[in-house]
């Protein structure tokens, strides 16, 4: 497949579901369909069930990684960034974006630390950013889904307590996903994946014939009746019972 425009290849990619990139990227190593980026079970490519996808119904999304680390102020540190600072890591990126957020917090804060809220994600999407990433809760949620924002959170929480930005553009591990600034996120209702920028159009050409190829399974499926259908329509066939 030739080399297609960003803004091409992630109109797209957002025509797929996320399960179906993550089958494309790394998931089934022995399937010729899948690019085996990284192995499936070691690496941390993909979000696990400690986040959530906070608005479903938008569908996937597609966007660049920004990324930041978030905890309580350090006097020895304190002041030395702000999240303007993430603003401009936001707007220095490609587009669009997506912020990943490792929230770091002393135990009994992580589920209280209400970080994101709407003057957070309208400043943010000001910049490109359509999409957050975030291993701890945010907030606003009824004033961020009018913004057609999407959210993927450990949690949802009213309030927070100061906050200080420890880092921007470094490596994260957030939801068992480890992020680097430049990975490219595809994130729906079922999770996030990452996978380089490079690899975007082969991963759209093999999932779009994982996707064909699993509609024709499908179809064969819903024809059977019997497990040796089940088994025919499994194995790429049709089943044709054996003359008496």
């Amino acid at each position: 497949m030739a080399a297609m425009t960003d803004d091409v290849l992630f109109a797209e990619l957002r025509k797929i579901d996320t399960p179906t990139i993550t089958n494309v990227v790394a998931t089934y190593p022995k399937n010729p369909l899948c690019l085996g980026l990284y192995n499936p079970w070691t690496e941390n490519w993909y979000s696990d069930s400690s986040i959530r996808c906070i608005y479903p119904e938008m569908g996937p999304i597609v966007g660049y990684a920004v990324t930041c680390v978030y905890g309580l102020p350090d006097p020895n540190f304190s002041g030395r960034l702000s999240f303007m600072d993430v603003i401009d890591a936001l707007d220095a990126m490609k587009k669009p974006t997506v912020l990943v957020i490792q929230q770091k917090w002393p135990d009994g804060l992580m589920s209280r630390a209400g970080l994101a809220g709407e003057i957070m994600v309208t400043s943010m999407m000001a910049v490109g950013c359509v999409g957050l990433v975030s291993n701890g809760p945010s907030r606003d949620v009824d004033a961020v889904r009018r913004l057609k924002f999407q959210m993927l959170l450990g949690g949802v929480t009213a309030g927070h307590g100061e906050q200080a930005v420890q880092s921007v553009n470094v490596p994260v591990s957030v939801g068992g996903m480890d992020v680097a600034p430049g990975d490219l996120i595809h994130m729906d209702e079922n999770g996030a994946v990452k996978f380089p920028r490079v690899h975007g159009e082969k991963v759209l050409e093999n999932a779009r014939a994982m996707l064909d190829g699993e509609a024709r399974h499908l179809a064969a499926l819903r024809q059977a009746r019997t497990a040796a259908e089940v088994r025919a329509a499994s194995a790429g066939g049709t089943y044709t019972p054996k003359k008496p």
